[in-house]
């Protein structure tokens, strides 16, 4: 059985970036079977580098990260929702990894892997990678009971969101987007993080003071608007629960493999 796989890209003034990110994709082993560029109300040609690539443009004019990707993700005809942000780079065979992880009998329900910078200098993106990136995973998988998504690089089953689309933080410009979804992952999902599925990403969070601790900032709320009946233990408990179920047998006795064409065409009726 194939999957189609939509990448989303939310971007705002971000042409220069989004060219570079759009050349990548032309180059996949494994081609997207759609690209959607979300213009989050920009002021540059973002909007005409995404077309001149084929893209699909989706218009969200209000801004906020977590509007336009869930913008995207609605619009999105795919199994399986790829996203990266304008200024992630895939290596070519990052979609054929994505498509050989979801086509696997014991499917997760979403896919993420880590963060190479580029354009600062080499002790610095160490420093990201190290402190930031491995800070955030640590940190947040002890909260969640699981990994965390990180939105440049990450890719999620349809079926998935749109169990979860109507209890995120949608309207809220001060939340990371891949942190609220996955705070929204329900108990019977899984994440699989795989730490060599690197994707070069852009050094900009560090480029400035003001950037950095915005970025920060919206960590924080992002963990405080989620955390009320979310307690670290409340997951951990509620995932286990979940895990013993997953080990009962099942009227019927549906298998691993048919996870992923099961919970989409459940998807499929319910929307």
């Amino acid at each position: 059985m194939g999957i189609s796989i939509s990448v989303v890209i939310p971007a705002r003034d971000d042409a220069a970036f989004l060219r570079r990110a759009l050349e990548a994709l032309a180059a996949q082993e494994r081609p997207a079977d759609e690209v959607i560029v979300v213009d989050n109300g920009s002021s540059d040609d973002t909007a005409d580098v995404a077309r001149s690539f084929g893209a699909r443009v989706v218009d969200e004019p209000v801004q906020g990260i977590l509007r336009a990707t869930a913008a995207g993700f609605d619009a999105a005809r795919g199994d399986v929702l790829a996203r990266i942000d304008a200024d992630s780079v895939p290596g070519p065979d990052w979609l054929r990894r994505v498509e050989t992880v979801f086509l696997r009998p014991d499917a997760p329900t979403a896919y993420t892997g880590p963060g190479l910078f580029y354009d600062i200098a080499a002790a610095g993106a160490w420093a990201g990678q190290t402190f930031y990136l491995g800070g955030y995973v640590t940190w947040m998988t002890l909260f969640l009971g699981h990994a965390p998504l990180f939105g440049s690089n990450m890719a999620l089953q349809t079926a998935a969101w749109r169990r979860i689309r109507g209890s995120i933080h949608r309207t809220d410009r001060r939340v990371h987007d891949d942190l609220d979804i996955a705070y929204h992952l329900l108990p019977d999902m899984t994440v699989e993080y795989d730490p060599t599925l690197a994707m070069p990403i852009s050094g900009r969070p560090f480029h400035s003071a003001s950037g950095f601790f915005r970025r920060i900032g919206w960590a924080f709320r992002t963990i405080a608007v989620n955390i009320p009946g979310q307690w670290p233990w409340q997951r951990w408990w509620r995932r286990r629960a979940a895990r013993q179920s997953r080990r009962t047998p099942q009227p019927g006795g549906a298998s691993g493999g048919d996870a992923f064409e099961n919970s989409a065409s459940r998807s499929a009726e319910s929307s």
